[in-house]
C-alpha cells in the first residue's frame, strides 16, 4: 500500500531575492525526497510558500515609497520563478497573504484560545517616538551590559553570545534612524508553551531517527524550560487577530507562518477539486510529514509548531524535521542582509540548474557547515558531470547509433563482466533508495555516481569501438549492457537531476508515447529492448571554461 507523505518546505521570508544558501538547505533536499517518493509510487504533496508579513517588509516598503503588499508580491514572483527554473516540483507554492491562510490561522488561534493555552499579558516594549511604532528585537540596538559591545541587538549580543531582552540594553536606540527609544506598556496574547513541556519531552524522546543536531538543539531548549511567548505584536501588516481590542495588532510571523504548511495543503486539496484530500497527511494516523529547514528554524518546528498542533488537537505531529547546517560563502554565512551571497536568478542567467543541483547536493551541509566555491562548482561540473556521467552516456549512445542503425543491438551470451555491470545497476538502485529514504542525500548521490564510474570502467574494458570491427555481436552485447546502465542512471539520478534524466529518457525511449517519462517507469531497471529505436545523443552537460572561476570571484567581490 502506498504511503502518504507531505513534504513541507520552509517558508522563505521574501524581502529580497533567493540566494544559494536558501535552496541548498531546504529546497534541494526536499525536492530530491519528493521526487524519489513519487517515483516509487507513494502519494506525495510538496508544499511551501512565501512568508510575506512582518516589520522588515514594512520598512522596505517605506524605503521604496510603496506598500508592503507590493514589495512582498514582487519578491514572491521572483522566488516562485526561481523555484520553477531550478526544477523544484512543488504541488503548491503559495504565500501567507491569502484568505485561505488567514482562515486557517484564525481557526487554530480560536481553538487554542478556547482551550486556555493563550493568556493576555501586559509588556513593556521599546517604542520609537520618531516612527510612532513599537520596534521588534532585530530593529533595536544598544550597548551590551555584559561585554560593552555597542551594537548588541534586542535579543542577543553577537559579540559575547549572551541572550538578552531589549530592556537589558544600555542606551537603547532604533537601528533605522538612531533615535533614542522609550518603553511603553502594551497588551499581547501569550502562548503558554510551558503547558506542553512534559508532552513535548515525551514526544521528542520518541524521535530516535532525527538528526543529532536537531535532537540536541531541541533537547537543549527543553532542558532550559519553556516560557510563554507573545504571539501578537503592534503592527498593521500581517494576519489580523480575531479578538476585540486587537484591531491594530497582527500575529507574529513565527506563530502564523508555520501554519502555512496546513493552509497550503488545504489550498492544494481545494485546487484539485478534492477539498478533504489534505486529511490523508494531517488527520490519517498513517500520514507522514517531513519538514525541510535550516538549523536556525529548528525550534519553530520541533517545539513551537508541535505545541500548536498539540493545543489544537487531532493533527499529526512532524515525522521528521530535516534540518541542515549552513552553506557558507568565502568562510562566511550566506546572508541576504549583508549581501554576502550568490543570487539564484543571477546564477541561472549564466548556468543551468542541474549542475547546480548536483553540486549543492554533493556538498549538502547535512551534519556540519559546508562551503560553496566557484572552483568547487567548476570541478564538480567538469570532472564529475561532464567527464564521468555525461561522457559515459554520450559515448555509449554514439557508438551504438553509429554502428547499429540508431537501434538497440541484440545481445549475445553474457559473461561475468556483463553480469557484474547489470548487478551494479541493482546495487545502485538499492543504495540510492536506502540513502534518500533515510534523508542521507549526499550518500545517495555518491552511490549514483559510483554506477556511472562502473559504467565507464566496463566500457573501457570491453572497447566496443574496436571490437565492433571484428566481432559485431560481442560489441553489441557490451553496448546493450551499457544502455541498461544508462537506463538505470536515468532512474537513480532523476531525484537529483530531473532535467538530465528526462533528456536520457527521450534519447533511450524515443518511441514512447509523448506523456511517458522517467516517473512512469518506477524505481527499477527498465531493461532495454533489442531493436528498439534510440536517438543520436546530445551532450547532457556543458563543459565550463577555467576562466569562470576568476570571473565569478571577481563578480562576487564587486570588481
Amino acid at each position: 500500500m502506498s504511503r502518504k507523505i507531505l513534504v513541507a518546505v520552509a517558508w522563505p521570508y521574501v524581502n529580497g531575492e533567493p540566494h544559494l544558501g536558501h535552496i541548498a538547505g531546504m529546497n534541494v533536499p526536499a525536492d530530491i525526497f519528493a521526487r524519489f517518493h513519487r517515483i516509487i509510487g507513494n502519494e506525495v504533496a510538496m508544499v511551501s510558500g512565501s512568508d510575506m508579513h512582518g516589520t522588515p517588509m514594512m520598512l522596505r516598503a517605506e524605503e521604496e515609497g510603496t506598500t508592503p503588499e507590493a514589495v512582498a508580491g514582487r519578491f514572491h514572483e521572483i522566488w516562485a520563478k526561481s523555484h520553477a527554473d531550478m526544477g523544484f516540483s512543488f504541488d503548491l507554492y503559495t504565500h501567507t497573504h491569502t484568505d485561505q491562510h488567514r482562515d486557517v490561522v484564525h481557526d487554530l488561534f480560536n481553538t487554542i484560545k478556547e482551550k486556555g493555552f493563550l493568556v493576555e499579558e501586559t509588556q513593556s516594549m521599546p517604542f520609537s517616538e520618531s516612527q510612532q511604532r513599537y520596534l521588534s528585537d532585530r530593529f533595536v540596538e544598544g550597548t551590551c551590559p555584559h561585554c560593552d559591545f555597542e551594537s548588541a541587538r534586542g535579543d542577543q549580543c553577537d559579540n559575547c553570545g549572551r541572550t538578552l531582552d531589549a530592556e537589558d540594553l544600555i542606551d537603547i536606540r532604533s537601528k533605522r534612524d538612531g533615535s533614542q527609544l522609550i518603553f511603553k506598556d502594551t497588551t499581547h496574547q501569550m502562548f503558554t508553551l510551558g503547558s506542553f513541556q512534559e508532552q513535548l519531552e515525551e514526544w521528542v524522546a520518541s524521535r530516535t531517527d532525527w538528526r543529532q543536531n536537531v535532537r540536541n538543539q531541541t533537547l537543549g531548549m527543553l532542558r532550559e524550560g519553556l516560557r510563554s511567548r507573545a504571539m501578537t505584536r503592534d503592527i498593521d501588516w500581517g494576519v489580523t487577530v480575531p479578538l476585540e481590542g486587537y484591531e491594530n495588532k497582527r500575529f507574529y510571523v513565527w506563530f502564523e507562518a508555520v501554519m502555512g504548511y496546513l493552509s497550503a495543503t488545504k489550498a492544494w486539496a481545494e485546487n484539485q477539486g478534492t477539498p478533504d484530500e489534505w486529511k490523508k497527511f494531517w488527520v490519517d494516523p498513517d500520514g507522514e510529514t517531513y519538514y525541510f529547514q535550516g538549523k536556525d528554524n529548528v525550534p519553530f518546528h520541533t517545539i513551537i509548531w508541535p505545541a500548536i498542533l498539540m493545543g489544537y488537537g487531532g493533527l499529526n505531529l512532524p515525522t521528521d524535521v530535516v534540518a541542515n547546517e549552513y552553506l557558507n560563502l568565502g568562510g562566511a554565512d550566506f546572508s541576504k542582509s549583508r549581501g554576502n551571497a550568490v543570487w539564484v536568478p543571477d546564477f541561472l542567467s549564466r548556468y543551468e540548474a542541474d549542475p547546480l543541483r548536483y553540486y549543492l547536493a554533493s556538498i549538502m551541509p547535512e551534519s556540519s557547515d559546508s562551503e560553496f566555491t566557484w572552483a568547487g562548482f567548476h570541478a564538480a561540473n567538469n570532472n564529475e558531470l561532464v567527464a564521468t556521467f555525461g561522457n559515459f552516456v554520450h559515448r555509449v549512445l554514439t557508438i551504438t547509433t553509429r554502428n547499429f542503425d540508431d537501434a538497440v543491438p541484440t545481445p549475445g551470451d553474457l559473461d561475468n563482466d556483463d553480469k557484474a555491470a547489470l548487478e551494479a545497476c541493482d546495487v545502485a538502485l538499492k543504495e540510492v533508495a536506502e540513502a534518500v529514504e533515510a534523508r542521507r542525500f549526499r550518500d545517495g548521490l555518491r552511490a549514483a555516481m559510483r554506477l556511472a564510474r562502473h559504467g565507464n570502467q566496463y566500457v573501457d574494458a570491453k572497447e566496443p569501438w574496436k571490437v565492433v570491427k571484428t566481432d559485431k555481436e560481442a560489441a553489441g552485447t557490451a553496448l546493450w549492457v551499457g544502455l541498461n546502465v544508462i537506463s538505470t542512471l536515468r532512474t537513480v539520478f532523476y531525484p537529483y537531476l530531473p532535467t538530465s534524466a528526462e533528456k536520457i529518457h527521450s534519447m533511450l525511449f524515443s518511441a514512447d508515447a509523448e506523456d511517458s517519462n522517467v516517473l512512469a517507469d518506477g524505481w527499477k531497471r527498465r531493461e532495454i529492448v533489442p531493436g528498439a529505436p534510440i536517438e543520436k545523443p546530445t551532450p547532457l552537460f556543458r563543459k565550463l571554461d577555467d576562466s569562470i572561476i576568476e570571473e565569478e570571484n571577481a563578480r562576487l567581490s564587486g570588481e
